[in-house]
């Protein structure tokens, strides 16, 4: 570690505006196409960093979660575009369907994820991999299995989050990656704590950016990243059945080779919708801004993970340049 006593930022609450985003630009793709062909168009912009054995990292959702990327739409991207491609998961923190291998692959089946192999990483122990420049980590523990890939397709369902004020490509692979007893400890719990969620606000995501560091350094040019935003509750896949009703319209799709752009776009996206009157204030605005989830982008931002100023480029009108308020021009209201 680069600071032998850490203090975590305390920015987290307030939303940089564009025109105040320091740094180069990265090009972010965007459809409305909510469809497996919007799905495939939108990864076949990035597909030829693919190569070799080719880990689709992608949250399966608990039993029965009714906001989860649909199954039928990566069956299709897979058995038409990565047909030698495997889903990549690891097992969670907390008990319950997905905590050991054995419930986490009879939930994976019973949620329809059998067109393809998937592979619980952390299911044969675990792996370090070093953490370049972070303030909390110098290495972050992982599955082993990871090591046996050569690239990486982050496809993020973009929602809200209980802890993370949002979960895009960053949270599907700070937490997603992390082993779930040691990885996924070091990021969530003070030591000595019986509170398994002690760490929050600016520190976790700090902690959960790092992770994701140490995993997009692995790969390298090799990763990239797709964030569908539809269904979009304020609760992340986790909660299942339990989720809050969504009230977020659905947007379209997003592609990047750059994740903090990706995430910054989603979450401009969202912020877009509430000026014109899309959405409600109070929900997934107040769900990232109460949990201090921005210092994810202003973070991924500071360790030179990529870049929060981007190019919105349209894949429904020529890959012409659009504004956020023109992305989300086609929104209606959401009613439920």
């Amino acid at each position: 570690m680069t600071d032998t006593n850490p203090q975590a930022a305390t920015n987290g609450s307030v939303r940089v505006p564009f025109d105040q985003r320091d740094g180069a630009t990265s090009d972010v793709f965007f459809t409305r196409d909510l469809s497996a062909e919007g799905l495939r168009r939108a990864v076949a912009k990035v597909a030829p960093q693919l190569t070799g054995k080719v880990a689709i990292k992608l949250h399966t959702g608990e039993k029965d979660g009714p906001n989860i990327i649909p199954f039928g739409w990566v069956r299709e991207l897979v058995q038409e575009d990565l047909p030698e491609a495997t889903i990549v998961e690891t097992n969670t923190y907390y008990e319950g369907d997905r905590y050991t291998t054995e419930q986490h692959r009879e939930t994976i089946a019973h949620n329809g994820w059998t067109f393809c192999p998937v592979d619980i990483m952390d299911e044969e122990g675990v792996a370090t991999l070093p953490v370049t420049g972070g303030k909390w980590f110098d290495e972050m523990h992982v599955g082993t299995h990871m090591l046996n890939y050569d690239s990486m397709l982050a496809l993020t369902h973009f929602k809200g989050h209980t802890m993370g004020g949002f979960g895009g490509s960053n949270k599907n692979l700070g937490i997603g990656c992390a082993d779930g007893r040691i990885g996924k400890g070091e990021i969530h719990t003070v030591p000595g704590s019986d509170n398994l969620w002690s760490i929050a606000e600016e520190e976790l995501m700090e902690r959960i950016t790092e992770s994701t560091k140490a995993t997009i350094d692995h790969f390298g040019e090799h990763i990239v990243y797709v964030n569908v935003m539809r269904n979009m509750s304020v609760s992340c896949d986790c909660e299942g059945t339990s989720a809050m009703p969504v009230v977020t319209p659905n947007v379209g799709i997003l592609v990047s080779t750059d994740i903090c752009a990706i995430d910054t776009a989603c979450v401009d996206l969202v912020y877009a919708m509430t000026d014109a009157g899309l959405c409600d204030d109070h929900d997934l605005v107040e769900r990232i801004e109460t949990r201090h989830g921005l210092r994810q982008l202003s973070y991924m931002h500071e360790l030179g993970m990529g870049n929060w100023k981007y190019r919105l480029l349209d894949l429904d009108n020529g890959e012409a340049e659009i504004s956020q308020a023109e992305a989300v021009a086609h929104v209606k209201p959401f009613e439920g």
